[in-house]
């Protein structure tokens, strides 16, 4: 694996970085940072001018684009204009409970009653990854809560990897996190990957979905598993998307918002949907002032249909990596 960066202060004092074509390049550009591998984009961090932070697009080694275009671009004729609020690649949550008042506000959905998250500081540090810290901020106006996210991204043989870090902090005051599907970390591929098309779109699709306990297609949804894979059809090749959930992780291993039409998000909040359950808190997680909860993703982009021995040896060396 490679990869490069350098330690800068604050948004403001980022300079792209010019290396060697093999190397993994990151750059400032306006409300984003630019990703190369080899020279070509493969992904961009947007802070600024979105409800949240968003990495798009992804591309796959030969420029492919591997997650949806709409919000972020404007969808092209017979493509899905559903659910703007899943972009690309994101984290969001639907019920957020807290604040002066303590009510409950929406981070996932982008209405008009739905707060954002903002961006106080963006950064890379030594190894390569871009650091983010980030108020969660009402519609009102007030902070609910922060995040610190790290994210990181390496190249190798068996395909690409963006390591996704997230610690959500109580900063301002007693927060829940409160049961609801729509929930986590997410990411939304094309539409012609997807098992089963939106009813927006307009494609012929051919997509399959797998878990690490051998469950597929739709029936993924609401299953727990330690990992799931997104491939299918895009642009004429078969490409995949596999996200690992870690052991560190809280109530490990995570239940799945995965859908057909193709939206995947990692989920432990939606206990009382996934699981049928009477008590509508039964996921509930909460956070006393001061108090923090970390979650750990990989993002696995590779080649071919999701196999379940490739997957799973990918993501026992992932976690081998980690516990070093």
């Amino acid at each position: 694996m490679k990869s490069i960066g350098l330690l800068l202060p604050a948004v403001s004092a980022f300079l792209s970085i010019f290396l060697s074509a093999d190397e993994i390049i990151l750059s400032q550009a306006k409300g984003r940072i630019d990703v190369k591998i080899s020279g070509k984009l493969f992904t961009s961090y947007h802070y600024d001018g979105v409800p949240k932070p968003t990495l798009y697009p992804v591309r796959w080694i030969d420029g492919t684009g591997m997650t949806r275009r709409f919000p972020m671009e404007k969808a092209l004729p017979g493509e899905s204009n559903d659910h703007m609020h899943h972009r690309s690649v994101f984290w969001g949550h639907r019920h957020v409970k807290g604040g002066k008042d303590g009510g409950v506000h929406d981070f996932w959905g982008e209405n008009s009653n739905s707060g954002k998250q903002v961006a106080i500081e963006v950064k890379c540090i030594k190894n390569g990854s871009i650091y983010s810290n980030n108020k969660w901020v009402s519609k009102a106006g007030e902070t609910i809560a922060t995040d610190s996210r790290i994210i990181s991204f390496s190249s190798e043989e068996s395909g690409r990897n963006i390591d996704y870090v997230i610690t959500i902090k109580a900063s301002e005051g007693d927060i829940v996190l409160m049961d609801d599907k729509d929930a986590g970390m997410g990411f939304r591929v094309p539409d012609t990957m997807c098992v089963s098309p939106h009813g927006t779109a307009k494609v012929k699709a051919e997509g399959y979905m797998l878990n690490s306990e051998g469950i597929t297609g739709a029936n993924c949804w609401g299953k727990r598993a330690k990992w799931i894979d997104y491939s299918g059809l895009v642009e004429g090749k078969i490409l995949g998307i596999a996200m690992f959930d870690h052991p560190d992780n809280p109530r490990h291993p995570t239940g799945w918002h995965a859908r057909s039409y193709g939206l995947c998000s990692a989920n432990i909040f939606g206990k009382r949907h996934f699981e049928k359950l009477p008590d509508k808190n039964a996921g509930n997680y909460s956070l006393k002032k001061g108090q923090s909860i970390t979650f750990k993703y990989r993002l696995y982009w590779h080649a071919g249909k999701g196999d379940s021995k490739k997957i799973e040896s990918q993501y026992r060396q992932w976690v081998a990596a980690k516990d070093k």
